[in-house]
């Protein structure tokens, strides 16, 4: 990715890392994360919590679940980063 940073996350006691870019659309930004090879999109919502933007159908990629605390996970640190 272009541009990107890594984010840390704290999950189920451990230190895990995901890469990530900022895309700024006029006066909208959103986040895109890379996690199990799947790009998935956070945006903030009217009060500026991260939600991540991805269909049921994408949330079982090659027989591999991405966990749905693990999105959250990364949603509150996001916004963590975000609003210190």
């Amino acid at each position: 990715m272009d541009d990107s940073f890594y984010i840390p996350v704290n999950y189920q006691g451990n230190e895990l890392e995901f890469e990530a870019r900022l895309v700024q659309t006029g006066y909208l930004h959103k986040i895109e994360v890379l996690v199990n090879d799947l790009l998935i999109s956070f945006e903030p919502d009217e009060e500026r919590h991260y939600r991540a933007l991805i269909s049921q159908g994408h949330l079982e990629k090659d027989g591999k679940k991405i966990d749905i605390d693990l999105l959250k996970a990364i949603a509150s640190q996001l916004e963590s980063l975000l609003t210190s």
